[in-house]
């Protein structure tokens, strides 16, 4: 009944604004699954946190490279040394579809090599696919390096 009463709000909201109804518990769980993601990178390296949280159909699009799709993604990241440095990033916002199955998140990234005392910022895109089991795992990844001043 509880069901059926929230699905009638959530229609009715839609109704007044001409837009769904957020689902903030949604939202937050992409957050979080994005956070995690940045600190398997952190504390595993990039490559073990991109493997073990892309799809089987994930695409990676990197600057200057042809969109990297699937098994040819996990070569491509099998080829990155990642131990001269750390890889994490923040997400700024999240966004999980009316049907909860696909989503998107967006962030701040920094990468900090380990032989030098600097620190290079970007901006990245991840597109999140929800999987059977109820986990995410992304299936686009997206970056550009710089951010120029960040306030």
């Amino acid at each position: 009944m509880a069901a059926l009463l929230c699905t009638g709000c959530a229609a009715k909201e839609k109704e007044k604004t001409g837009k769904p109804e957020v689902n903030y518990a949604e939202k937050i769980k992409l957050l979080e699954a994005d956070k995690a993601f940045s600190d398997l990178s952190e504390k595993g390296g990039m490559t073990k946190a991109f493997i073990d949280k892309m799809d089987d159909n994930a695409v990676l699009l990197r600057p200057d490279h042809l969109p990297v799709v699937g098994a040819y993604a996990i070569d491509y990241l099998i080829q990155i040394n990642d131990t001269g440095f750390v890889l994490k990033w923040q997400p700024h916002n999240a966004e999980v579809s009316g049907s909860g199955d696909m989503g998107y998140t967006y962030g701040i990234y920094s990468i900090t090599p380990s032989v030098a005392d600097t620190q290079l910022l970007g901006t990245y895109l991840n597109v999140w696919k929800r999987q059977e089991d109820g986990t995410w795992k992304f299936v686009a990844n997206s970056w550009n390096e710089g951010i120029g001043n960040p306030q």
